[in-house]
C-alpha cells in the first residue's frame, strides 16, 4: 500500500472532554434525538471542563489523537460557578504552547454547549472532524516517534 493510499484511508481521531452537567447531557440529547455525528469522536465525561488538566491534553496527542475538544457549560452557567473560566484561561495557554511546539493550535478546540443543545453537539463535532481532516494526521507528539 502506498503512502498516498494510506493518507486517503486515514480518518481523524478526536477526543472530546465533555462537562457532565452540560455538554455530556447535550450529547445524550443528540443521541436520544438520533442525531448522527461522525464516529471519529470519542466522548469522555468529566465533572467539569475546568477539571481537564493540560497534561491530559498532551497525553491524548502523544497517544495518537489528532484533535481534542474541551466542551463545557456556557460562561456564567457553570455548575461549579467558575470552572469554565479556568477552562478558558488554560485553553488560551495550551494553544500558545502547541504553537511553540510546532503543532497546529487548531487541533485543540473549546466550545460552550448546554444540556439542551443536542443539535449543536452534532454540528460542533462534524465541524471539528472536517477541520482536523483538512489538517491531516498528528505527527508531532506521537509516543511511537519518541520511543525509538
Amino acid at each position: 500500500m502506498s503512502v498516498n493510499e494510506v493518507e486517503q484511508k486515514w480518518e481523524p481521531k478526536i477526543l472530546v472532554f465533555a462537562c457532565n452537567w452540560c455538554t455530556y447531557a447535550g450529547a445524550d440529547l443528540a443521541g436520544l434525538g438520533r442525531l448522527q455525528y461522525p464516529p471519529n469522536a470519542r466522548i469522555l465525561r468529566v465533572p467539569c471542563s475546568g477539571r481537564v488538566n493540560p497534561q491530559f491534553i498532551i497525553k491524548a496527542f502523544q497517544r495518537g489523537v489528532d484533535g481534542v475538544l474541551v466542551a463545557g457549560c456556557h460562561p456564567g452557567d457553570c455548575h461549579y460557578t467558575t470552572g469554565n473560566y479556568f477552562t478558558r484561561r488554560r485553553f488560551l495557554l495550551m494553544r500558545r504552547l502547541m504553537e511553540y511546539m510546532g503543532m497546529e493550535p487548531e487541533r485543540l478546540q473549546n466550545r460552550w454547549i448546554s444540556g439542551s443543545e443536542g443539535p449543536k453537539v452534532q454540528q460542533v463535532i462534524t465541524e471539528i472532524t472536517e477541520e482536523i481532516r483538512a489538517l491531516g494526521p498528528n505527527r508531532k507528539l506521537r509516543d511511537d516517534q519518541w520511543n525509538n
